[in-house]
């Protein structure tokens, strides 16, 4: 109902659950940009994904992902990049570098030891690295051996300085809070919020869902304020794809096409909505319309944010959309 939706325009409003992300909106840190996809979408959760990681044509199946190649391409060490989790996304994966999985700080030489690493370490400096599988095997582990050390040891700060709430993805974020006070050198952190494929009772799922969401991202940057990172951190927010606009039997929605994107920062050139709303009238076949490609965010995120030639890590060229200052 109209009269329950947090108002940021005459026409466009929030879900009211989201109350901790209206005062980041009020306070100019967010800029959400509509309507964003890419051409000839796929419905399937797998492979939308892979291209969102990707940054792939829809017809192109990389083993890569577009922060794995901005790790090959300008990052020195594996914990450059971490996301907090069991298993690494492909979005972290690289050619010759990777991004580290991790539950905690101190869980790589918790679940491998230090005798492993120490007998490994041994036996390559007995073998040739220049071995194409057998080398970069060897190098690999070295780098990891060394990023788990330097992670562990430079998790100083264990304790948060805003109180976190309760909740899976809001542990994460604390966790991403002490990691930046502690002075992790790491570019890149990724972490994810699940259970959003709302095909029944969607109103339901999506305000907890969303108040979850608000809540942590809220928690993250007050907790960066105080600390003074903020003023160094963008945070973005994407989805594999959006849902129909109208409602199904279950009263929920099914897979669609195109969606929103956030980003979260101090100093966004953007700030409030990014572009027009959704056009819900002129549907295509029931879906929201693209109008922005998902890889000009990313290209402007590379080039803009991180000051790299995003060529390198986005085989298109795009024009700057002009979101982050």
């Amino acid at each position: 109902p109209k009269d329950e939706v947090l108002k940021v325009s005459d026409e466009l409003g929030l879900n009211p659950s989201m109350e901790a992300f209206h005062n980041l909106y009020k306070d100019g840190h967010v800029s959400i940009i509509n309507s964003v996809g890419y051409p000839n979408p796929n419905r399937s959760h797998f492979r939308s994904m892979d291209i969102w990681h990707t940054a792939s044509d829809g017809n192109i199946k990389s083993q890569t992902g577009w922060l794995g190649r901005y790790m090959d391409n300008y990052c020195k060490h594996a914990h450059d990049g971490i996301e907090i989790d069991s298993q690494l996304s492909l979005a972290l994966n690289g050619v010759d570098r990777n991004g580290i999985a991790m539950v905690r700080s101190n869980s790589m030489e918790t679940m491998l030891g230090p005798s492993f690493f120490d007998r490994l370490q041994a036996h390559s400096d007995e073998q040739n690295l220049d071995e194409d599988n057998m080398g970069y095997l060897y190098k690999t582990f070295i780098d990891t051996k060394q990023s788990s050390k330097y992670l562990k040891d430079s998790h100083t700060i264990k304790e948060n300085n805003f109180d976190f709430p309760r909740g899976r993805l809001a542990q994460k974020l604390s966790q991403v809070s002490q990691y930046i006070r502690s002075g992790f050198a790491t570019k890149v952190y990724y972490v994810s919020h699940t259970g959003f494929d709302s095909h029944a009772n969607q109103r339901r799922s999506q305000d907890r869902l969303l108040k979850e969401y608000s809540d942590a991202v809220n928690a993250l940057v007050e907790s960066l304020k105080k600390s003074g990172h903020f003023d160094h951190t963008l945070i973005m927010t994407f989805s594999e794809f959006g849902r129909r606009v109208k409602e199904n039997a279950s009263k929920g929605t099914d897979h669609g096409k195109a969606n929103n994107v956030f980003l979260i920062g101090k100093d966004l050139k953007k700030q409030g909505f990014y572009n027009r709303a959704p056009d819900l009238v002129n549907l295509d076949d029931g879906d929201v319309s693209y109008d922005v490609d998902f890889r000009n965010i990313y290209h402007d995120v590379i080039q803009q944010w991180f000051q790299q030639d995003a060529s390198k890590v986005i085989s298109k060229s795009f024009d700057p959309l002009g979101i982050i200052a």
